[in-house]
């Protein structure tokens, strides 16, 4: 009888694409069943601080939290090369002005909002902001809410569509300020109550699911479609060449280091309790 896995991830194209081959029984995975359970990315955070689900994704932030519980992954990353959540208004606004400034945030616990604290130079308790639904941002932004939004997921790439400019892009301005990394912003953990050796059989499943679907891109990406809020096909396949490539396979020592960077920043300006020593699955 197979062994049956709890699998959080997104309701969105990238993590649709990355979970093809799993989600339509399409690669071997010996022995194993998973569940896949949607839920946006602050909820899974929330979820994985409490140890809920088998294999999660999480945001990069939260693994600050959550290290004690769970490893990360080898595969299933999300890092913005240059790219990344995005800060956006009505009209222009400044860092400066952005300091002074009401924001709707997607969450506390996403990599979105570390990557601002960092930027803004000021913690959490002295930004003005408020946590929206990811997919609700514009929609409060123009409702006069929040003067700015933080963008993440598909809104990085249709916020021309609503009307309003983009102040600042925190992915770009990382990789300029940090030897030409990416910026770290998701990834996948599995739970430490599993042995190593599953641990290691589970993530070459996960593993190679990304790898179908990369090599299967066209039904992969059909596939992902029905996540797709307000993007047709070809949106929605250059928003999942963002998040599923490369990175996605494999950290490899540039991916790991962004991550000791980011999170060793954090720690250093005390926007997380703990300097992470980061545990990945071999």
């Amino acid at each position: 009888m197979a062994q049956k896995l709890t699998l959080g991830h997104s309701p969105d194209p990238d993590d649709a694409f990355m979970f093809y081959g799993l989600a339509k029984d399409l690669i071997p995975t010996h022995g194993y069943q998973f569940e896949h359970i949607l839920q946006d990315i602050q909820t899974l955070n929330q979820r994985a601080t409490r140890g809920e689900l088998d294999i999660t994704a999480i945001s990069i932030h939260a693994y600050a939290y959550v290290s004690d519980k769970y490893a990360l992954l080898p595969s299933g990353a999300s890092m913005g090369d240059g790219y990344g959540p995005m800060l956006v208004a009505k009209k222009p606004l400044s860092r400066e002005d952005l300091r002074k400034t009401k924001i709707a945030v997607p969450g506390t616990m996403t990599s979105a909002f570390l990557a601002l604290q960092l930027w803004l130079e000021l913690p959490a308790d002295k930004i003005q902001f408020v946590v929206v639904p990811f997919d609700e941002i514009f929609k409060a932004v123009h409702a006069g809410k929040a003067e700015a939004g933080l963008i993440i997921h598909e809104g990085q790439l249709t916020w021309k569509k609503e009307g309003l400019v983009m102040c600042h892009d925190l992915g770009a301005w990382w990789k300029s300020e940090n030897d030409g990394l990416p910026l770290p912003l998701g990834g996948n953990v599995i739970h430490k109550r599993f042995p190593e050796e599953a641990r290691s059989v589970i993530s070459r499943i996960l593993t190679a699911s990304i790898q179908f679907s990369l090599d299967n891109r066209p039904e992969a990406v059909a596939h992902a479609l029905q996540y797709a809020r307000d993007m047709g096909r070809e949106l929605a396949d250059q928003f999942v060449g963002m998040y599923v490539n490369h990175w996605t396979l494999d950290y490899g020592e540039k991916g790991r280091a962004a991550i000791e960077r980011f999170l060793g920043q954090a720690y250093e300006r005390g926007l997380i309790p703990t300097r992470q020593e980061l545990e990945f699955v071999k």
